[in-house]
């Protein structure tokens, strides 16, 4: 069995300001709900996510928010109050699924170690939840003079995700009146046993405008940069060009390979993937496969530059030097250069393409084939 993650976002957020509900504005280049499916979409943990939505707020989604295809993202409407939106949710909830986790879609820097935290808890509790133990003095206070103190010993601020046994949250949300401010609180009216485990004072809720600046502090501290490496090497064969970074390049000899054998592109590929650490290209597109026998290699690259989306990275930069006595490289670096940005969907200045030679060393050198190395760099803000 699987868990599922439902991410709620169907409210209108109207105190943190803004012509439009806060989980469609940015927060560091990035709307506040991509960020927040995106740490749901890094977590291995997790099988599918619902999206629930306001119906109104469509034109807002699909102009901000890209939807990763991985894992499956499926969207709900809400309903009229928060508990009415989780159960809608929570109908949606694939059968495969055994356990639930429902978070805010307004907590953007949700890590992956209290989603894990949350779901080592629920092996042996009906549910869990983060939560941090209130540390300041309270006070009871009548417009603007306090009245009293209360006490703090065992009280905690509730974060999510909240996390359950998926059939009896159901069972929980069905029985309940509604009006409840959070899953725990229904869960707790139901006789279900809730596990605490340690929330993170960086897991905020963007609720004033003065959170969104809190956080985007947070996050320019929380870079998270990822570098891969790709090398690649195929001979020379029968062929009047070779095609290198995407760009047919006359040639007395053409390169072998299962697919067009773009050594510059397999290169650049593959280090993307190493980036994500996810194997190479003859794992995603096995060459004993014959529907990529001969295929351009830009489906290759595409695919690794969308892996790199869903996973909620950028790719910053590329650098990509190709070895080889013969042809020369260096007139069409250009028109290399071009090519790979457009597909990658980056500036041209993003992208390098260069050669040398092995100095008549090697394979390369007696001219018996070329030879790439690329390296790529993914930020992940």
């Amino acid at each position: 069995m699987s868990t599922a993650a439902i991410i709620v976002a169907a409210g209108r957020g109207s105190r943190a300001g803004g012509d439009i509900p806060k989980q469609y504005q940015l927060l560091a280049g990035q709307t506040v709900l991509s960020r927040t499916i995106n740490a749901f979409v890094a977590s291995p943990a997790i099988s599918e996510i619902i999206l629930v939505i306001n119906p109104e707020d469509m034109t807002h989604l699909d102009a901000t928010v890209t939807l990763p295809s991985r894992p499956l993202v499926r969207l709900v409407n809400g309903g009229e109050t928060r508990d009415a939106s989780v159960q809608a949710g929570l109908e949606a909830v694939s059968a495969t699924c055994d356990k639930v986790l429902i978070h805010d879609g307004a907590r953007p820097l949700v890590s992956e170690g209290i989603i894990n935290r949350v779901l080592d808890a629920l092996e042996t509790s009906d549910g869990a939840a983060p939560a941090l133990a209130v540390t300041d003095a309270l006070w009871r206070a009548d417009a603007e003079r306090i009245t009293k103190t209360e006490p703090r010993d065992g009280l905690y601020r509730a974060q999510t995700p909240q996390g359950f046994q998926l059939s009896a949250i159901r069972a929980a949300h069905s029985e309940h009146k509604g009006g409840a401010a959070d899953d725990v609180e229904v869960a707790l009216a139901y006789g279900l046993d809730v596990a605490l485990v340690e929330g993170d004072e960086e897991n905020l809720k963007l609720t004033h405008s003065d959170d969104f600046k809190r956080a985007e502090k947070i996050l320019g501290t929380k870079m998270d940069i990822r570098v891969g490496n790709g090398f690649d090497v195929h001979r020379f064969g029968p062929g009047d060009h070779v095609v290198l970074c995407g760009v047919s390049v006359p040639h007395e000899r053409g390169l072998q390979g299962h697919s067009d054998a773009d050594v510059g592109m397999h290169a650049v590929t593959d280090a993307i993937y190493g980036a994500l650490a996810e194997g190479d290209i003859g794992q995603h597109f096995p060459p004993s496969d014959p529907q990529w026998k001969g295929a351009a290699s830009d489906i290759f690259l595409r695919h690794a530059v969308d892996r790199a989306k869903e996973h909620g990275f950028e790719i910053s930069n590329t650098d990509c030097t190709m070895i080889c006595e013969y042809p020369k490289i260096g007139p069409h670096t250009v028109a290399m250069r071009e090519t790979m940005a457009r597909i990658m969907g980056l500036e041209v200045g993003r992208i390098s393409v260069k050669a040398t030679t092995s100095e008549r060393l090697g394979f390369t050198g007696r001219k018996e084939g070329i030879a790439s190395m690329a390296s790529v760099t993914l930020v992940r803000r």
